[in-house]
């Protein structure tokens, strides 16, 4: 039988797995990796932790943050961010801000995202954390925090420095992480658009936004230090890949590397959703409760990532508890949905009960007892 790889993936994973695969295409670059989002199981790897300049694919932990800020409210899409003289001054991709210029954060991260404006990229940190540096002193705790051990930034728009460095394992784990959130992930897609009220235009640096079918980001990068770099996203069938690529010799050939990677995964791979398991799923019987059952759910968007030729041979056994005895916790273990391939168990996500059910008091007991008495004469 042909080996079996599988991963179970949960929502909240942040720990990336690996598994052999099937022979993956030839990546001309000298380091590369390709995960499946949700999981971070690696689906190919190639010097995949050696220190590399990212150039701009470092605003992906920009837009991270400034992500995270709008969420927890923070800051807002239509604030009005104004360029310091630090910020108007940033070389390389830019927008041409002036010193005191006006622009609302909405156009700002469009700027970033799309066209990798360096001087947009230090207006938004400035905004954020009320100076550059520390904004990059934010960065490097969330990049530690995400276990992104062979990272350090020095400055928040990938300007070459020589202790500025990430490797393409760590920049799929910050990729997975700035994909989670829905407030950015419109500004990673967008291919043309305008700033300035329609003056200035802004062309997408990622060529596979528009070349690549299920394209959903992520940022690209170059500087001569750096050579060409992109972390690139795209989702079809339900999955979700991510593959970076760090220093490639020319644009074409990164686009090259990353889309065979990602034909690759989508060729070779599927996930199995199980959302709705559950489903139909009797009730568990509850004993001295204030409710007599409890339903059932599983614990957490739960999925398997599974070599394409297994997926339709996997089977499912949802193994419920025959009855509880309350109090039920909501979040209780109350069983296990099992998975199978040739009558062998592969993977297993706990099910858990919907709610709770509190337990009756003595005098609610006793009452329940003498009512059984009665309606028994």
């Amino acid at each position: 039988m042909k080996k079996l790889f599988l991963a179970v993936l949960a929502a909240m994973a942040l720990t990336v797995s690996s598994f052999a695969a099937p022979a993956p295409p030839e990546v001309a670059a000298p380091s590369a990796i390709l995960v499946e989002r949700i999981s971070g199981t690696v689906l190919y790897e190639k010097n995949a932790h050696e220190r590399l300049a990212p150039a701009s694919v470092t605003k992906i932990m920009t837009m991270l943050l400034t992500a995270e800020a709008i969420e927890r409210g923070q800051i807002k899409l239509e604030d009005e961010v104004v360029a310091s003289d630090h910020a108007a001054s940033m070389g390389g991709s830019q927008i041409y801000l002036e010193p005191g210029e006006r622009m609302s954060l909405h156009d700002m991260l469009k700027s970033i995202a799309v066209s990798s404006a360096n001087d947009a990229c230090v207006a938004v940190a400035e905004h954020i954390a009320g100076s550059e540096a520390t904004f990059v002193s934010m960065m490097n705790e969330r990049a530690a925090s995400l276990g992104m051990e062979d990272t350090h930034f020095e400055n928040c728009c990938g300007l070459d420095s020589e202790e500025h460095y990430t490797t393409a394992y760590d920049i799929a784990l910050m990729s997975r992480e700035l994909l989670k959130h829905e407030t950015l992930r419109p500004y990673l897609t967008i291919w043309m658009d305008t700033v300035r009220d329609g003056e200035f235009g802004l062309s997408n640096t990622n060529k596979l936004v528009r070349f690549y079918d299920g394209t959903t980001g992520v940022k690209t990068g170059f500087t001569s230090k750096a050579g060409y770099c992109v972390s690139a996203s795209a989702e079809r069938d339900g999955m979700e890949l991510i593959a970076v690529i760090m220093k490639s010799d020319t644009s074409p050939h990164r686009n090259a590397d990353a889309s065979g990677l990602l034909n690759f995964g989508f060729a070779n791979y599927a996930v199995v959703g199980l959302d709705a398991e559950t489903d139909g799923a009797d009730p568990i019987p509850v004993t001295l409760g204030k409710t007599d059952s409890v339903a059932v759910e599983l614990s957490g968007n739960a999925q398997i990532l599974i070599e394409k030729a297994q997926a339709d041979k996997v089977e499912k056994q949802l193994i419920l508890a025959e009855n509880l005895e309350a109090p039920v916790e909501k979040g209780q273990k109350v069983g296990t949905l099992v998975f199978s391939l040739d009558g062998k168990q592969i993977a297993e996500v706990p099910a858990v009960a919907a709610e709770s059910v509190e337990r009756l008091g003595v005098m609610e007991i006793y009452g329940d007892l003498l009512k059984s008495l009665f309606l028994k004469k």
